[in-house]
């Protein structure tokens, strides 16, 4: 598989900053089964974080609300507004990730437990502000683009439901038509979903704030370390060079 930004994108959206890390070997249990906590998940070699590492990245989180009146105050959500009114979306209808999760955590304090791996690129979202998409590269099929639909593609919700975006619409498209994320940052697929079986995982963070191009890589960076016993590959990419390829064992 291989993953990019359409041209297109790349054109109307010239302060994109992707970063993408793809792991292999995930073998940890969701948290909701296994426990966070849990010996077999605190030992695993494999498991992808630690709820410490997690908690880490959330008390960030919350230093950095704190400053803030709302988490729509950053600068990094206020980019993604921009972007969302510029594609014809109420920003405050539909939210990228990031607002979403610092949304919830503001209100509530804390964030459900779900997979190790999602709950840690959660948590490292929330204390960048940057949205990050975490899908199961196994349900992908061949190439992933995220562009413009042209309203044939198909989207699994988390519902089991089958909707088509509206041509025009940014989602993250692979070569069957597959729709795995809508309304580019707002919300991903049920059928890339990582679950228990999930073992392969790309991880893709976006930004488009003034500081996006330190803060992207930082965040990947800081992703990679958490992961590091998993061996992950990343990349940032450019319009000049848009696409990564992670090599197969």
């Amino acid at each position: 598989m291989d993953f990019q930004h359409s041209a297109q994108l790349w054109r109307d959206f010239p302060a994109l900053v992707p970063g993408v890390l793809y792991v292999d070997g995930i073998t940890t249990s969701p948290t909701a089964a296994n426990g966070p906590t849990s010996p077999a998940a605190a030992n695993d070699p494999t498991s992808p974080t630690s709820p410490a590492a997690t908690d880490r990245y959330a008390a960030i989180a919350k230093t950095r609300l704190a400053a803030v009146a709302t988490e729509g105050e950053l600068p990094e959500i206020q980019a993604w507004r921009r972007t969302f009114a510029q594609l014809g979306l109420k920003p405050t209808q539909y939210r990228c990730a990031s607002e979403s999760l610092l949304r919830r955590f503001r209100k509530e304090g804390s964030l459900p437990a779900l997979h190790p791996l999602v709950d840690l690129c959660n948590a490292i979202s929330m204390a960048y502000a940057i949205p990050v998409a975490v899908l199961d590269a196994a349900q992908i099929t061949g190439s992933l683009e995220v562009r413009y639909a042209t309203g044939d593609e198909e989207y699994l919700t988390f519902a089991g439901d089958i909707e088509h975006p509206a041509p025009g619409e940014v989602i993250f498209a692979d070569q069957a038509g597959q729709a795995h994320a809508r309304r580019w940052t707002n919300r991903q697929s049920g059928r890339s979903a990582v679950r228990p079986t999930t073992s392969t995982a790309l991880i893709v963070a976006e930004a488009l704030h003034d500081s996006a191009p330190q803060d992207v890589p930082g965040l990947i960076a800081t992703l990679a370390a958490e992961l590091k016993s998993l061996d992950p590959q990343t990349a940032i990419l450019t319009a000049a060079a848009p696409r990564f390829t992670p090599a197969q064992p």
